[in-house]
């Protein structure tokens, strides 16, 4: 599967309104489902393309090259299918009963809900921040903490939540990521809900194959990927001059320290993507069951790439010329939206670069989401 030159076309026109309007366009969302976006990780059973990770986050990155806030939100979306397809049968008949494109948005940080177990399931209610995408869609996942049990993620129909318009931002504006709020508590079902251990121990209810990936492996890359895109984007900018303040093209293109900044940052994000490649191929030759230290392992390589993405876009600012710093210079704008990226729990590597060398001294490995 790829992304039509059509639709990555259409992403780049609509790009600035989606910033302005802090959502993307229904006609953009419309055009990547129909290039089949979010039925990649949707099973073949509900008609969806059950495709490599590796592939999937490739399109994401070439999203990313038209506009990083519609690749961060859609693939976040996207992305769900996922974890849905490791759910009781029941959960992924309602979220794909009419068609494979089924759309979710989440927010996992428990800090804002209140859950409480009951008959049959949970009572929940509360307030989740960064629902990328959540107006596009109709099914939210929310994580709460079980008094006494522990961590799990609930889904949620749309006709149970409503959306809190608060997503004023530095950067991202597109992703539309505003709060979901349960004022009053819902009733979900518990085969609607999965608990952190299944997902650190790949329980799901589908044939062999890369379900047996522990959801976290995929989740992880999300965040972070399309950020690679954007530094690409940034550098194509460059490339054709655009926003630059000299209009000598003679001088720029000879002079050793931007050229040398170009190429350390593409360096730097083709890297990135390398890696990131390399890291699901090592999984597929593992059966899709990789050992605790390489999923430590890849936890903590996806953490570093908002960081080398934000050393490249300094590369590249330092260099833009004085037209960057008015507001809506897209360079400005890049630098803003990979930035962002950084603020998402997964992409602080502090402490998943302790784990990883803790695991590799021989330490318990003490990250349930890997």
């Amino acid at each position: 599967m790829a992304i039509s030159a059509s639709t990555l076309d259409l992403v780049a026109a609509r790009a600035g309104e989606a910033r302005g309007n802090r959502r993307i366009a229904d006609d953009v969302v419309q055009a990547v489902s129909a290039d089949g976006f979010f039925r990649h990780f949707t099973p073949s059973a509900h008609a969806g393309l059950q495709a490599p990770p590796q592939d999937f986050f490739l399109d994401q990155i070439t999203l990313a090259e038209a506009d990083m806030s519609t690749a961060w939100a859609l693939g976040i979306v996207a992305v769900h299918n996922f974890q849905i397809a490791l759910l009781d049968p029941r959960a992924q008949d309602e979220v794909w009963a009419s068609g494979p494109d089924g759309m979710a948005s989440s927010s996992y940080n428990p800090v804002g809900a209140v859950a409480q177990a009951v008959e049959g399931g949970v009572m929940l209610s509360g307030r989740w921040g960064w629902s990328s995408g959540s107006l596009h869609c109709n099914w939210v996942l929310l994580g709460g903490v079980i008094p006494e049990e522990g961590y799990r993620t609930f889904l949620v129909p749309a006709t149970d939540y409503r959306i809190d318009d608060t997503w004023h931002t530095m950067g991202l504006q597109g992703t539309g990521s505003n709060d979901i709020v349960i004022d009053t508590p819902v009733f979900v079902p518990d085969y609607r809900t999965h608990r952190q251990l299944d997902g650190f121990l790949g329980v799901h209810h589908q044939p062999a194959g890369y379900y047996d990936l522990p959801w976290a492996q995929v989740f992880i890359r999300v965040v972070n990927t399309s950020a690679i895109g954007a530094v690409r984007h940034a550098i194509a900018l460059f490339r054709d001059r655009i926003g630059l303040g000299t209009t000598d093209m003679t001088k720029t293109a000879t002079d050793p320290d931007v050229l040398g900044r170009i190429a350390r940052a593409s360096e730097l994000v083709e890297t990135c993507a390398k890696v990131m490649v390399r890291n699901f191929e090592e999984m597929e030759a593992a059966g899709w069951k990789p050992s605790i230290l390489d999923r430590v392992r890849y936890r903590y390589e996806a953490s570093l790439v908002a960081d080398r993405c934000i050393e490249a876009m300094d590369l590249l600012m330092d260099i833009a010329g004085g037209r960057s710093v008015f507001s809506g210079n897209a360079f400005q704008d890049l630098w803003h939206d990979v930035r962002m990226a950084r603020a998402h729990v997964a992409n602080n590597p502090a402490g998943f670069a302790r784990n990883y060398a803790a695991v590799m001294m021989g330490a318990d490995n003490a990250d349930m989401f890997i």
